[in-house]
Order: C-alpha cells, then structure tokens, then sequence
C-alpha cells in the first residue's frame, strides 16, 4: 500500500478512491475563463485541476482563482521557481514540478521549505521529453528504466530536505513504456503514483491508449490519481478518466445506457438521440447520485427495438416519429420524438430499483 498525501481535502494513496485529475487549457492569466472551466470539469466529476503557471502574471492570478473555486488546484511549475513560491502564497492545493529545470539545490530547497509550510504535497512530474540528459545518454533514450532512476534521482532530492509529501508520476506517449515505468517505479517505492499517457493523442486514440495503459496498472493495484490526456476538452478528460475507473468497478457505476449500433432500418437519429439521454442522465445523477441507476437502452428502430428494450430498466424504441417508452420491460405510453427524452428521464426519476418501477402518470 502507498503513502497517503492530502491535495486540500482530497485524500491520494493509501485506501483513498483513486482520484481523476485534469489541466485546465484555458490562460491562466484570464481568471473568468479559467474559473469558468474548472466549474466545468468540477460538473463533470472532477477531483483536483492542474494550472499551468507560465510566468508572474500567471503565479498571481492563481490567488484570485483559489478565492472563486473550492476544487483542488495544483500549479503546474517549469524553470522558475520563484513561481512557485507565488503559487503558494496564493493558496494552491499542490505543485508539480521537475526538480531537475527548477534551478540549484537552494532554490528546490526553497520550494520544498514553503510546501512544508503549507502542508502541501508536491509531485515529482517525469516526462519521456524531459528526461535528464545524462540518463537519456545512459539508456540511450528515454526508456522506462530511465524515467525511473529519474524520478527516484529527484525523490531522493526532495528526501534530502526531510520531505515526504511526495507524489510521482513517470509518462510516455505510448502503452508499453507507461505501463513498464509504472510497474518497476511501484516496485521501489510507497509514495503515491500519478497515473497518465503524456501527449497521449486525439479522443479516440488517446482515449484508447490511455484506457489500455491505465486500465492495465490499475486492474493491477498501481495507481492513486489519475490523469488522461487528451488533446480535446478538459471535460472529455474527465468523463474518460471516471469511465475507466467505473470499468474497473473503482467508481460508482455511472448511467449505463445500451444503445443499437444503427443499421439501414433506421428512422430515428439513434447517435444523437442516446447523447442527448446520456447527458440527461448525467446532469441528473450529479444532481440526485444516490437515487437507483437503472439500465437505459435506446434503440432506433421497430424491429428488434421492442425486444431489445423489453431486457432494459427504462427504454426508448424509436421509428417513423414516435416512440415507445418502456419501464421493466412492459410498453408505458408511445409519445412524438420531442417528447422521448423528457418521457423517459420522467421514469428514471420514479424508478425504485429493479422489481420496484412505479410509473409516472402516462402522458
């Protein structure tokens, strides 16, 4: 089992939940914007937003930040130290940092003092594109061993100033590296690990590698905290993170909504439609997430609809402008398609469990 280190209120290591991270993509100088989006990702279940703090102005701005969210926030620190001195004063959760391009020893030292001050925690961020050079030259590139011995190099510098609130991640760009850093970086150390793909790609790929790398190193014990990384909205980095983590049965289940893969037969907009009711369920269980989670099917057609629907908690079967709605697998009332998600969100609302369904007046 790993330490346990605290990101504000949010517990990471030990027996705490893994938790989901993501980075803000907005300027963090632009304080309206960025507290607009991390609102947004706090919505989407975010647990703890990293803010990339590129210079004084940026530093400064996490003060005024930090007064108008209460999600953790970690400042994302290269170079200069001196901005994460800033970042602390202004009240950040955590920092990460790569020791190794923050200055000399002092400076690191000067960092670590005001986070101990502040009982903050600080992750030691090794990237496969800012791996030291020696070691790049040692292992001829930046294979795991090298993100390894790299992360420890740094451990033991933050150690050397008796500090402990330490964090450590060891990213690359593709499965194998990940998962073969994580695996040997768990293997000689108890301090919580940061889980992630770096530069992991667009959704669909990077969604991809960074559920195969991630869902191989959880499934087997490693891992605290979470980050995907895509190149796409913060917000899609969170849902994908949560999905992972349900997958795994490391989350409470989310909505689960069955959806036909659409065919010739056709008549409804089946992709649309089943977004539309995933998002409906979202925004409700955010509202009510102790309420019963039922099974949701939406199918696009009147032929294998009805039976597909039947095996269902809630389901819609769509063609030709109406829709049946169904609740424990008997027909409940037919409406027009500008009806069909309100209709069927007004049975989920009523649904007491499986056996339990009591039905809304039909209308």
């Amino acid at each position: 089992m790993t330490r346990q280190v605290r990101v504000g209120p949010v517990p990471v290591g030990g027996t705490a939940p893994v938790s989901v991270q993501t980075m803000t993509k907005t300027d963090t100088r632009d304080v309206d914007a960025t507290v607009r989006q991390i609102d947004s990702v706090a919505l989407a279940g975010c647990d703890i937003v990293r803010l990339a703090v590129v210079d004084e102005a940026a530093a400064r701005a996490v003060a005024a930040i930090r007064k108008r969210t209460g999600l953790p926030l970690v400042a994302d620190i290269h170079f200069d130290h001196r901005l994460a001195l800033i970042a602390l004063d202004g009240g950040v959760d955590g920092l990460r940092i790569n020791p190794g391009n923050i200055g000399d020893r002092s400076r690191v030292q000067a960092v670590v003092d005001a986070a101990r001050g502040r009982k903050v925690p600080i992750r030691i961020g090794v990237n496969a594109g800012s791996l030291d050079a020696d070691l790049r030259v040692k292992y001829g590139g930046a294979t795991a061993d090298a993100l390894v011995e790299s992360a420890m190099r740094h451990v033991s510098l933050l150690e050397s100033f008796d500090y402990q609130e330490i964090k450590i991640s060891v990213k690359a760009s593709d499965v194998n590296r990940t998962v073969d850093a994580y695996r040997r970086l768990s293997g000689c150390t108890d301090y919580p690990l940061h889980l992630g793909v770096t530069e992991a790609g667009t959704f669909l790929g990077g969604t991809i590698r960074s559920s195969v790398a991630l869902g191989i190193l959880l499934a087997e014990g490693i891992g605290d905290t979470i980050r995907v990384s895509l190149t796409d909205t913060p917000e899609r980095e969170v849902r994908v993170g949560l999905e992972i983590l349900r997958a795994l049965g490391l989350r409470e289940p989310g909505p689960s909504v069955i959806s036909c893969p659409t065919c010739g037969r056709i008549q409804v907009d089946v992709v649309t439609l089943a977004a539309r009711v995933e998002e409906a369920l979202e925004g409700f269980y955010r509202e009510a997430p102790d309420h019963p989670r039922p099974v949701v099917a939406v199918m696009g057609c009147m032929v294998n609809g009805p039976g597909e629907a039947r095996e269902a908690d809630v389901a819609l079967a769509g063609g030709a402008g109406k829709f049946a709605v169904y609740v424990g697998g008997v027909l409940d009332v037919t409406v027009g398609e500008s009806q069909a998600v309100e209709a069927l969100m007004d049975r989920v609302r009523a649904w007491k469990g499986r056996g339990k369904a009591d039905r809304p007046v039909s209308t």
